[in-house]
């Protein structure tokens, strides 16, 4: 009974430190999207410029998850999250001298290899390490804790660009201090995969899903690949729109509008895990789909009040419908899957993140903005009729068990 309570403890703080961990590791990506309107305003940046920079961070992001996706299963999940945000911490130091948008690029690259690699260590960490109840707290922390990484690191870096000293590195110098907290949090935290030998063949590209869950990733990929697509959208051009439509040009209102697209999908991925995982995805996505539609009305219309409530209505849509794609794929997952079971989620949602944004941010210099979001509000209608067509629930085990939820 002794050692099963010290295993708890010791499992509760390699829970903690790896959200933590997360957290700080978005809080680094998210950094940097206030800052996009001064690059623009003092170094000339374009709106293709920023966008680029966005398609360079999934791009990474994307090459990490594809070939460092399983390292975590041989190497273990500590020294793989470690090195995640290693990485993340040389990108932010990069960062901390811009006025040239290859530098801002290669910072940005750094950054999307530390995000990948942790997409698929750092949350295989969180799942291993999660508390068995409530059921769907594995599945949201590790979906969601992204999101509010993402819109701690935007509010910091709007307040502190607007109101404080040296906006253009305080920021950083704050992340900087958070990762190297974090890897302190790893280093004393339990391992939680036993290492496997053979890591290089680890190297070699693949991705896959159980094949108990594999049906399920046509409707999976739809939600994923249209809120990350909504996501990327934010981090491009929203700065440039709350400037150009919405007649603002505070840092700390683009921060906050990214904000209000990030931290409603924590609030409402808790909600999905009372419904099961299909009804959760098709709620998750009408409601996302009706944000959009708010969006691109307040786009057309100029209305800021409008624009901040769509978003956040959107965003705890896509709270509900991550959550809840990402519990399907976990369903009766063990330790040995998990890592290929985020690999597939984080391919999915980065893949959403950088091919739409590859070709808006070519597009943004024939069309409007306003016209790029209605291509954005398309994607998400889309994506919302297949939700509502083929959604289904993982099958049933041999002992009739149903996922958590059901």
């Amino acid at each position: 009974m002794t050692n099963v309570a010290g295993r708890d403890r010791t499992l509760r703080l390699a829970f903690a430190s790896a959200v933590v961990s997360l957290v700080a590791a978005f809080a680094a990506v998210g950094s940097t999207i206030p800052l996009f309107n001064i690059y623009r305003a003092e170094d000339g940046f374009t709106n293709a410029g920023i966008s680029m920079t966005v398609v360079a961070y999934s791009a990474a992001t994307l090459t990490a998850l594809v070939v460092l996706g399983r390292l975590s299963n041989h190497l273990g999940r500590r020294p793989t999250s470690i090195a995640s945000l290693v990485l993340l911490l040389l990108g932010c130091v990069l960062l901390l001298n811009v006025h040239d948008i290859g530098i801002l690029i290669a910072g940005r690259l750094l950054m999307g290899l530390g995000a990948g690699l942790g997409s698929s260590s750092i949350t295989t960490y969180i799942v291993d390490a999660a508390p068995a109840r409530p059921a769907w707290l594995a599945s949201v922390a590790s979906s969601q804790t992204v999101m509010l990484g993402l819109a701690v690191g935007a509010i910091a870096s709007g307040t502190l660009v607007q109101f404080g000293p040296w906006p253009r590195q305080l920021i950083f110098l704050i992340v900087i201090a958070l990762l190297l907290a974090s890897v302190a949090l790893i280093v004393v935290s339990p391992e939680t995969a036993t290492p496997m030998p053979c890591a290089w063949r680890s190297l070699r590209p693949r991705v896959c899903v159980p094949v108990r869950v594999r049906s399920l990733l046509p409707v999976a990929a739809a939600v994923f690949l249209a809120t990350w697509a909504a996501g990327a959208f934010y981090q491009a051009f929203v700065p440039a729109l709350v400037e150009e439509q919405l007649h603002t040009r505070s840092p700390l209102v683009v921060g906050l509008v990214f904000a209000a697209y990030m931290a409603p999908s924590v609030l409402g991925a808790p909600l999905g895990g009372r419904f099961a995982p299909a009804a959760a995805q098709r709620l998750g996505m009408t409601a996302f789909l009706a944000g959009m539609i708010g969006i691109v009305t307040a786009i057309l219309t100029g209305t800021l009040a409008l624009f901040i409530a769509a978003t956040m209505v959107a965003g705890a849509g896509q709270g509900i419908a991550i959550s809840a794609a990402t519990r399907g794929l976990l369903h009766g997952s063990t330790l040995a899957d998990r890592a290929s079971i985020f690999s597939a989620i984080y391919l999915l949602s980065y893949s959403g993140a950088t091919i739409p944004a590859l070709i808006a941010g070519h597009l943004s210099n024939t069309f409007s903005l306003p016209q790029i979001a209605l291509g954005y509000g398309a994607l998400a209608l889309i994506a919302t009729l297949l939700t509502v067509i083929a959604a289904h629930n993982p099958r049933t085990d041999a002992t009739g068990s149903t996922p958590p939820g059901e």
